[in-house]
């Protein structure tokens, strides 16, 4: 039993633990991201916590199914190197506070995040439509991005 699961916790883990390391940037920037303006569709604080979780599990889930299907090459190379660019991203946006290049970041993360669905697909449709939810948050994210660069 632990044999046909622990794939899935040590993805889902290992996803989890991306998105917590970047959340650190987050909470130690909230100050100055609440000063800033921002567009009338940005959710309420709690939502973007709650959203990635699933968001990052999901991706897990996803990765675990490639690995289990023998797809381990390219796709988690990809998918390994768009976890790195969400990570990069927090610290582009909070951190440096540097809204066009993390809006550029975006960009070039849903491209990357798209390839890795498309690569996903050739292996397992499940894993591939489990990253759609990304894909979609990913340009709501970006449009958010770049509004609070526009407006500040």
């Amino acid at each position: 039993m632990w044999k046909k699961i622990k794939p899935y916790v040590i993805s889902i883990a290992a996803a989890l633990l991306v998105g917590a390391a970047g959340a650190i940037f987050v909470k130690s920037s909230m100050q100055e991201y609440n000063a800033l303006t921002k567009p009338a569709a940005v959710p309420p604080s709690w939502v973007f916590g709650v959203v990635w979780s699933i968001l990052f599990i999901l991706m897990g889930i996803g990765s675990a199914i490639v690995y289990l299907k023998g797809g381990g090459g390219r796709a988690l190379m990809v998918y390994a190197a768009q976890l790195a660019m969400n990570f990069i991203w927090n610290i582009l946006f909070f951190s440096l506070q540097s809204y066009l290049a993390a809006f550029i970041w975006l960009i070039l993360l849903g491209i990357a995040v798209a390839y890795m669905i498309y690569l996903f697909y050739g292996i397992s449709r499940t894993a591939a439509w489990l990253q759609v939810p990304y894909l979609l948050w990913l340009i709501f994210a970006g449009y958010l991005n770049y509004m609070i660069y526009a407006l500040n």
